[in-house]
């Protein structure tokens, strides 16, 4: 079975930032920020909007003041990751992630679980990738919760999706991924019932917070009337909320309904869409 793990850099928290890590920030950090914050990163300043990847024309960027900002800053060391795994440089990637999660960036381990996990960089040992998952949920991180679920097996309690959903619960209170992880297992039904209306509650939640994915997921459950009303106006609001954040799935949603009408041939080949 193909295990799809949850990661922004290789593919793809809790509430606030670390206590103690607020300071004054240096310049180098705030462009470092800028060009390569992870939106789902807890060590993230609530007033750091991220982005979902390193964009190609600002690696460069990233990489030199991420560098500098890495030597006092841990985050800043896990977006230099990002920031060399956007320019396909996986060993220099996996060695800022090594550094970022010995400081205690659960964000570094969960991407280095990710490599771990599906071998890319390294030698695949999915014992590693586990104890790394297993760090960050233990911590609270969303991801490293949802990861561990996906791995399965044995090891921690949290290896079980109904573990995850407890897990994720915690962070639930006041995180939007963590809203939105456990939203998705609600609403497909992972670890326990189905519940689209306590699934749409939290992505909603999320969606308030501007999350990505949350934005896409309340497009579709408008679009289709799960949990809640139908309202295509809504769905298509939030899909342009999602796709200018650059969600793939909003993207294609949007395209969908601009170009509804599929031409086919005798053999059902899809030949062009007749859009609006």
């Amino acid at each position: 079975m193909k295990i799809r793990f949850l990661s922004f850099a290789v593919i793809a928290v809790v509430a606030v930032a670390t206590p103690g890590l607020a300071h004054a920030q240096s310049a180098d950090l705030v462009l470092c920020d800028r060009v390569a914050a992870d939106p789902a990163d807890p060590d993230k300043p609530a007033d750091v909007k991220g982005v979902p990847e390193v964009a190609a024309s600002d690696i460069a960027t990233a990489i030199k003041y991420c560098k500098v900002a890495a030597n006092g800053s841990r985050r800043a060391m896990y977006q230099l990751g990002r920031a060399y795994a956007a320019n396909r440089q996986t060993p220099e990637a996996i060695a800022a992630w090594r550094k970022a999660s010995d400081k205690g960036s659960t964000s570094a381990m969960v991407e280095l679980g990710v490599v771990y996990g599906t071998g890319a960089g390294v030698a695949r040992d999915e014992a590693q990738a586990r104890k790394l998952f297993e760090r960050a949920a233990e911590a609270g991180n969303p991801r490293g919760v949802s990861n561990l679920a996906a791995l399965g097996g044995g090891g921690a309690a949290a290896a079980n999706p109904a573990r995850a959903r407890e897990l994720l619960s915690k962070g639930a209170e006041t995180n939007a991924e963590a809203q939105y992880q456990l939203g998705m297992m609600l609403a497909e039904g992972n670890g326990g019932d189905k519940d689209d209306v306590a699934a749409r509650a939290l992505f909603e939640k999320a969606a308030a917070q501007n999350h990505p994915g949350a934005l896409e997921r309340m497009g579709a459950f408008a679009q289709e009337g799960r949990g809640g009303p139908k309202d295509s106006d809504a769905a298509k609001a939030y899909y342009q909320r999602a796709a200018a954040l650059g969600d793939e799935d909003a993207k294609k949603a949007l395209e969908r309904a601009r170009c509804p009408y599929v031409i086919k041939d005798k053999r059902g080949n899809v030949v062009t869409n007749l859009c609006w």
